[in-house]
């Protein structure tokens, strides 16, 4: 038996990244998905290369409430409830202090916590109706440890860190659980990023890890399965390190 059999799970920034990757792994554990991005035709081309019955697009803005009820009235009227929602959607920006307006901020924060908190108060309630659910909000080793110029990534991601723990506590009566992941660098696009913005290439990025590497996107979306299935039933509230040993140090 899959993990995730007969399960219904949202995931927002879907279409790329670890996001299209847990999406992929969800399927495979027999999920059925809705998975969401801003970029239309990212998704779209995601949906025809998947052809399956199991996985819905939806084009959403996270930091748009009317988005977000779209969003949930789709996935019910679709696949008839909401089992997981995966908090993933982010935008990743390094700046020295001085050289960050308040635009690029204002922007960020829209997108990175403004659009986890919008999900919670849409999927929680459907969740706490039927006591039972798994919410995993993706934050980063940055919302817990701090580095040079990562004053605006970094609040953006404690302030997930400690979302969680609150909604976590809130809902617990209700038997929905919410967790957080805190990856280090993935070889994603945003370690691409991370690399040219910081003059580092890709293997001395992997140096900053005890395990000498940068993580694989698969390593991320096992860890999520994880959270989301019932395997993990009495874990909520915690904060998971997916980081080869970076916060360790």
């Amino acid at each position: 038996m899959a993990q995730l059999d007969g399960k219904v799970a949202i995931i927002t920034g879907g279409a790329n990244g670890i996001g299209l990757e847990t999406t992929k792994a969800f399927l495979k554990e027999g999920a059925k998905v809705v998975f969401t991005d801003v970029n239309a035709e990212a998704g779209q081309k995601v949906q025809d290369d998947l052809n399956d019955k199991n996985a819905l697009f939806i084009q959403q803005d996270v930091s748009s409430e009317d988005d977000w009820e779209k969003v949930v009235k789709e996935t019910i009227d679709r696949f008839g409830t909401i089992d997981i929602l995966f908090n993933n959607a982010g935008i990743y920006i390094i700046g020295k202090i001085p050289d960050i307006t308040v635009e690029t901020w204002n922007k960020l924060m829209k997108i990175n916590v403004l659009g986890v908190f919008l999900g919670l108060k849409h999927v929680l309630p459907v969740m706490a109706e039927k006591k039972h659910g798994s919410v995993i909000n993706a934050s980063s080793i940055a919302g817990i440890g701090g580095s040079a110029g990562h004053i605006l990534y970094g609040a953006s991601k404690g302030a997930i860190r400690t979302m969680t723990k609150d909604a976590a506590i809130e809902y617990a009566p209700s038997n929905v659980r919410v967790n957080s992941i805190h990856p280090g660098y993935i070889k994603t696009g945003m370690a691409d990023y991370a690399s040219s913005a910081l003059g580092v290439s890709e293997g001395n990025l992997g140096h900053f890890f005890p395990l000498g590497r940068l993580g694989e996107r698969s390593e991320v979306a096992n860890t999520v399965v994880f959270l989301a299935s019932d395997a993990s039933s009495f874990i909520t509230g915690v904060e998971l390190p997916i980081d080869g040993g970076f916060l360790a140090q």
